[in-house]
């Protein structure tokens, strides 16, 4: 009976656009109606349980670890909200608005990485102000063994992902979502301190291989077509790493030629954060994908850890270490 209302309420929250479920087979769907229950009532997810502290490093009065319970994942939620949302021009649905966070099925399977500053204790949430240090920048990660008992990989729904993952079955992979950073702390240290803990984290799960999609804001591919075009033909993965955009979203990059490319004006006019996965060694997919949610076009990386820049180990770490060097 209770499974039953359960799947009536998760239909009708989804025939009202409340919510929107991935393609799973009813009785999951049952499960995550009664989590949206559970949530109602003030009580965890099920998909969540509570975790020792994990913290990977802390720099002055910034800490980076992981979410350790279904509030922590809220906080971060709440700040991708804050930056995806209000800050630029994703458009919510009615939950999402009501609620001021920004959420989906794939928060309930993955780890969270958070970066929090110690030193204040009022959240970014006016309507909802929080007694715990606030979540200032998150990373949503998501391993290999875990999307093959749940939902896949969120990627493969602009990528076609599936061949270069078959094709390296003795290859850990992990996709990096939802990253953001709270604006007044967009600096390096606190960039830093959030790629030591990722880094630390790959290393503890021995992955071999991260993906991810990295976006330009707005959904108009000619306003960046010096930097696709440069990323088409300076970062473009060899045919062994390629991956392609689903036809039916491919949007080409190859908007300039080669010999138009100013490879100056190019690494200028790309996101930090695509820059920062180029230095370290990172490959791009064939195609770009327009978002039209979240206002972005996107790129999907490619980041082998047998290809990062072996001179970026002696500041976050070899690949043999575990324990990271801010622990």
């Amino acid at each position: 009976m209770m499974a039953e209302r359960a799947r009536l309420m998760a239909g009708r929250l989804q025939a009202r656009g409340l919510v929107k479920l991935p393609p799973l087979a009813s009785p999951l769907r049952g499960l995550m109606a009664r989590d949206l229950l559970d949530e109602h009532r003030g009580g965890p997810l099920t998909a969540l349980r509570r975790r020792p502290p994990k913290v990977y490093g802390r720099v002055g009065d910034l800490e980076v670890r992981l979410a350790e319970t279904w509030a922590d994942v809220k906080r971060a939620q709440r700040l991708r909200y804050e930056v995806f949302y209000n800050e630029m021009s994703a458009m919510p649905s009615f939950l999402a608005e009501m609620r001021r966070r920004d959420e989906d099925p794939f928060d309930t399977v993955c780890d969270h990485l958070l970066v929090v500053d110690t030193n204040t204790k009022v959240g970014i949430d006016q309507w909802r102000p929080s007694r715990k240090p606030p979540v200032v920048g998150t990373y949503r990660l998501l391993r290999q063994d875990v999307a093959e008992r749940k939902f896949g990989f969120y990627t493969q729904s602009e990528y076609d992902i599936a061949p270069l993952i078959a094709a390296r079955r003795s290859y850990r992979f992990m996709e990096l979502g939802r990253s953001c950073v709270l604006k007044p702390y967009r600096t390096k240290r606190s960039v830093e301190l959030l790629w030591h803990g990722l880094w630390t984290y790959v290393r503890e799960h021995k992955v071999d291989v991260m993906i991810g999609c990295a976006s330009f804001e707005g959904t108009d591919p000619k306003a960046h077509a010096m930097a696709l075009s440069f990323l088409h033909h300076f970062a473009l993965a060899p045919p062994e790493w390629r991956c392609r955009a689903h036809q039916h979203l491919f949007q080409p990059m190859d908007l300039m030629t080669k010999e138009a490319v100013d490879m100056k004006a190019a690494l200028k006019a790309l996101p930090p954060l695509i820059k920062g996965y180029l230095r370290l060694g990172a490959f791009v997919g064939d195609g770009a994908v327009i978002d039209r949610q979240f206002g972005t076009t996107d790129v999907l990386i490619v980041l082998p850890v047998e290809k990062i820049d072996p001179r970026y180990f002696d500041h976050f770490g070899a690949p043999d270490e575990v324990k990271s060097r801010i622990a």
